[in-house]
């Protein structure tokens, strides 16, 4: 695409995700999160920040170089270490509501595949424990965040690696506009539309009072038992002062919260998953009693297993999320290496963190079995070839998907 058009589709992208995405409101300040890369982006959202009222805008941002030299020059007990001083402002600043959250995703997918997997597990699991009064405010919906891509080298050459640079770039940037919807005349007006129907889904399996989800399909054979008191989310959210927003721009899904004891049977991942800076392909996982018991994967086996091995509720699920097959990115037929869209292609369940706002109001979060852990990490098992049946709590069974998709 041409540069006038590039950077009118990047626009449209800022203000989608500050007056549709987060939503800011006057008097917020505005914590972004960015790779180095996408100084252009953080700009225009900054700008957008300000139009819409915001007082301040705090970007931090993250580099490819000083990640790598920090594993190739660091002394071995700096992996040990992490900045708790710095999250534990930020959790408090979001906690508060008085600050809105944008992270933009544009890592590089398997930065770290070449380094030390004992180090990077132990920098994974360091920065994670750190990070908890952050994760603490996302999961408790205590303040508005939203999160966007942007398009880096990196990215670009691992989704397109036969193609040139700046093809790749180009081919990336046009399905990411696609799948925001930015390159449609309303971006709004076509993600309402979009939220419609996934509040329609949602409506749906709320009425059904389900017990368990059943998985089949692709070697997959997986019951994940639902929460008591769960709650379906999909589209946009609210906060408790009315303030709506939408977190995730792409979003195709509806997910709930599991029994952090009741999952059972054998998943087969269907999309690697990046973990830790490294890409893990082939990745099967049997459940007995709710815990992650059997690990095995084509690569990237050691991480995986170390990082589910963060803490007692980073064996179990936190999440389940059911997504058509016929979704845009999955009918782009791409692997993005990227969860933000890799998850709005297929059905899949997240390792650790559960989130408050899939528990309905007064529920007990220990007695119904909602997981607490220091992650969250997504893993997708759905295909064309699934099967869901919904389990109701007598028993009984309705279909819900068919083949990738939704028959309720």
């Amino acid at each position: 695409m041409d540069k006038a058009d590039f950077e009118t589709q990047l626009q449209k992208l800022a203000r989608l995700s500050v007056r549709f995405g987060v939503n800011i409101q006057p008097g917020q300040d505005v914590l972004i999160t960015a790779p180095t890369g996408a100084l252009e982006l953080v700009r225009l959202l900054s700008a957008e920040a300000f139009k819409a009222g915001a007082c301040g805008v705090l970007p931090f941002f993250s580099d490819d170089e000083i990640t790598l030299a920090r594993f190739e020059h660091a002394g071995d007990d700096c992996f040990d270490r992490a900045p708790d001083w710095l999250f534990k402002a930020m959790g408090s600043a979001l906690k508060s509501g008085q600050t809105a959250r944008i992270s933009i995703a544009g890592d590089t997918p398997g930065l770290l595949a070449g380094q030390d997997p004992g180090k990077v597990a132990r920098a994974t699991q360091t920065q994670s424990r750190a990070a908890r009064p952050v994760l603490e405010a996302i999961v408790a919906n205590s303040t508005n965040w939203n999160i966007i891509p942007f398009v880096t080298e990196g990215w670009a050459k691992m989704v397109f690696p036969t193609d040139a640079p700046e093809v790749a770039r180009d081919k990336l940037w046009a399905l990411i506009f696609r799948a925001t919807r930015v390159d449609q005349p309303d971006p709004v007006a076509a993600w309402e539309a979009n939220f419609a129907e996934l509040y329609r889904r949602r409506d749906a399996l709320q009425k059904l009072n389900l017990s368990a989800l059943h998985f089949t399909g692709g070697g997959t054979d997986l019951t994940v038992g639902l929460a008591a008191g769960h709650k379906w989310v999909g589209g946009g959210l609210s906060l408790k002062n009315g303030v709506s927003y939408a977190p995730n721009l792409p979003t195709e899904e509806v997910f709930t919260m599991p029994d952090r004891n009741r999952t059972e049977g054998r998943a087969v991942f269907t999309k690697p998953v990046s973990v830790a800076g490294t890409i893990v392909e082939g990745l099967v996982v049997e459940f007995e009693g709710g815990r992650a018991t059997k690990i095995a994967a084509d690569t990237g086996e050691d991480v995986i297993r170390e990082h589910v091995s963060t803490d007692d509720g980073a064996s179990r699920l936190g999440e389940v999320a059911l997504v058509a097959n016929s979704s845009p990115i999955a009918q782009s037929g791409v692997l993005f290496f990227n969860t933000l869209f890799d998850e709005n292609a297929a059905c899949h369940i997240a390792f650790g963190n559960s989130y408050d706002m899939n528990l309905q109001d007064g529920a007990d979060k220990d007695m119904v079995g909602a997981n607490t852990s220091q992650i969250h990490t997504d893993c997708m098992i759905g295909s064309a070839e699934t099967d869901v049946d919904g389990i109701a709590q007598d028993g009984g069974r309705t279909p819900v998907m068919r083949a990738g998709e939704f028959v309720i």
